[in-house]
């Protein structure tokens, strides 16, 4: 079984502001959702090799070395197969341009060197995650249209290429031979009644390479970033470009689903909706970077949000990239999983948990874009003081917190730490731009907090803060806590919880963000690997308490974790191979974070570049 399944972090990926398609190194589209992140797979051999569907395209080349790469500043991949009898390359890219209409994925096959090289395809849908029928129709030698229906409507997908086309039990193939510097294109794109085919335009192939080429480099020129890792960072800031939806400005937690944390377990969930908690880090990156458009349209998301609050004033933890509330968890039994990985869910039952974090995270994301964007008006702030009215009746509630544990609900840390940082920044919102509110109530709550989390949660025994009341277990989420100004990175109680989880949860650069030990149980099965975003909290935590020597060699090592292409996914097992849904957003705000930060003080510091 294993050896159907390529790691998961030897895939590429591609994007078109809509989707996102991951590439192997074997030329294979094993992973696409159309036309959104959100819609049903129409290739996820990924979660699937048998049943899943794939796009593959590839030389007859047994004993060929692979590479890939991107095209400097964009998002066009390239992949490459080198062979003694000859060199092929495959290109490939979801065309985007400033007017963003099309739906397509552009792929070329090429000999760059070697007499005459035979290459195959095959274009394998599996529509609405394998659970549908579909039909093909040869409706030229070079033009095969896909139907998929199901219960959940119809899509059809249209394919094209400059060779002959065959189908073979529902899939189009084809064989073919390029001489030296000869190349074959493929276009698959989605096919929208009663609106023209883009690819029908001559030379549409050529043309949308030059527009996507030029849409991602004109748009990694606006980076104001000029420091240290300006490469890694970039990559960084395309990838979230490419996580992030054109239509309504949120950005995916990652564009996958059923990816496993642990190899063969339980722990495989659905990442393609939009997470409150990843806000303040969305906008604190997109505008430390200069990326103020984007900024502007997730915020515009954000507060259609908090307009939509609960009746009682409360809020979700995540919600679908238009905003919708309900996202209900399934599994497909169908699909084996990623490597036996079973189940496989699509949804997520996260959206019903209580996790007071969040607002703290939103309420800290709309003072930095007051501060650094633009001023929040008089409606988004009434309905802020009305959420904060909630908050001030129930932040004491046990709840399942950033990590979502379903082993039952505790009063955690991090809860109690971001409640704080909700009153925090509310006061200052409301004393800087004197708009009125309960100010007494709010600072007697603030500090109450503040008081609460330095009596309750600081065991002396341990000499640290711990997890959740009542624990002795440590949390790398509480890396966050002078990130957040709740505490001073030199303040002698943080030192020595930073030392406590150097012992308990660092393994040179990696981070485990919690112990399965002393009692705490998250509800699931089988053991996790490190979390490469806790990584990069823990440089910046080593970075802001002057430790630069550090901090730099630690976040330097764990840019080596990256896959061959700059990408991060959640977590990296015990040979640090990439698990989890990948790439992950998350990660790659956090290392703009961290780099960001290092960088700043390193060159205060008067360190050379």
């Amino acid at each position: 079984m294993a050896s159907h399944y390529a790691p998961i972090g030897d895939y590429g990926v591609i994007g078109n502001l809509y989707t996102v398609g991951l590439v192997g190194m074997d030329g294979s589209i094993d992973f696409l959702c159309l036309p959104d992140f959100d819609s049903p797979s129409v290739f996820a051999a990924l979660v699937d090799a048998e049943r899943g569907g794939r796009f593959q395209i590839a030389p007859i080349l047994a004993s060929a070395a692979r590479k890939q790469l991107y095209l400097p500043d964009t998002n066009v991949l390239l992949t490459r197969f080198l062979d003694a009898d000859g060199v092929a390359e495959v290109s490939d890219f979801m065309a985007v341009d400033d007017a963003g209409q099309a739906h397509t994925v552009v792929r070329r096959a090429k000999t760059v060197r070697g007499e005459v090289l035979r290459f195959q395809m095959r274009c394998d849908p599996r529509f609405d995650y394998a659970r549908a029928t579909h039909t093909a129709e040869r409706r030229s030698d070079t033009e095969v249209l896909f139907v998929g229906r199901s219960g959940s409507g119809e899509l059809a997908l249209r394919l094209r290429s400059s060779v002959p086309l065959q189908i073979e039990n529902g899939a189009a193939v084809a064989e073919f031979a390029l001489g030296a510097d000869a190349s074959a294109w493929f276009v698959l794109e989605v096919v929208h009644a009663q609106e023209p085919s883009p690819s029908e335009r001559p030379h549409y192939e050529s043309d949308s390479f030059k527009e996507t080429v030029n849409f991602w480099r004109r748009w990694v020129a606006r980076s104001s970033y000029s420091g240290r890792w300006r490469e890694t960072v970039n990559r960084s800031a395309l990838t979230l470009k490419m996580l992030t939806s054109r239509r309504y400005g949120s950005i995916v937690a990652a564009p996958t689903f059923g990816l496993p944390e642990v190899i063969g377990g339980g722990r495989n969930w659905d990442y393609r909706y939009t997470w409150i908690r990843d806000s303040s880090f969305t906008l604190y990156g997109l505008m430390r970077l200069g990326y103020t458009d984007e900024a502007a349209a997730f915020m515009r998301w954000l507060t259609a949000r908090y307009r939509e609050l609960e009746p009682d004033g409360s809020f979700q933890i995540m919600y679908g990239l238009d905003g919708r509330h309900a996202l209900p968890e399934e599994s497909l039994p169908h699909l084996e999983g990623y490597m036996g990985s079973r189940p496989v869910r699509i949804g997520n039952a996260a959206f019903t948990h209580l996790q007071l974090d969040i607002y703290g995270e939103l309420i800290d994301s709309v003072y930095l874009y007051d501060k650094y964007g633009s001023p929040m008006g008089y409606d988004a702030w009434t309905n802020l003081v009305r959420l904060l009215d909630w908050l001030s009746a129930n932040w004491r509630r046990p709840d399942e917190s950033i990590w979502e544990v379903r082993g039952g609900r505790q009063e955690f840390l991090f809860s109690r730490v971001m409640c704080w940082v909700a009153f925090d920044r509310a006061i200052r919102l409301a004393t800087k731009r004197s708009f009125p509110a309960p100010l007494a109530k709010w600072y007697e709550t603030r500090d109450t907090i503040f008081q609460d989390i330095f009596t309750r949660f600081w065991d002396p025994g341990r000499g640290a803060f711990v997890q959740h009341v009542g624990a002795t277990t440590l949390d790398a989420a509480t890396l966050l806590m002078p990130l957040v100004r709740f505490v001073s990175p030199t303040d002698p109680r943080w030192i020595s919880t930073l030392r406590a989880i150097e012992r308990e949860l660092v393994s040179d650069s990696l981070v485990y963000r919690y112990r399965l030990a002393g009692g705490f149980s998250d509800g699931l099965t089988g053991e996790e690997g490190t979390f490469s975003m806790c990584s990069f909290w823990y440089v910046e935590c080593l970075s802001r308490m002057g430790d630069l020597q550090k901090a730099r060699f630690l976040f330097e090592k764990m840019l080596g974790y990256a896959n061959h292409l700059g990408l991060h996914g959640e977590q990296l097992g015990l040979q640090a191979q990439h698990l989890g849904n990948f790439p992950q957003a998350f990660t790659h705000l956090a290392l703009i974070s961290a780099a960001f930060d290092l960088d700043r003080r390193l060159s205060a510091a008067g360190h050379e570049g």
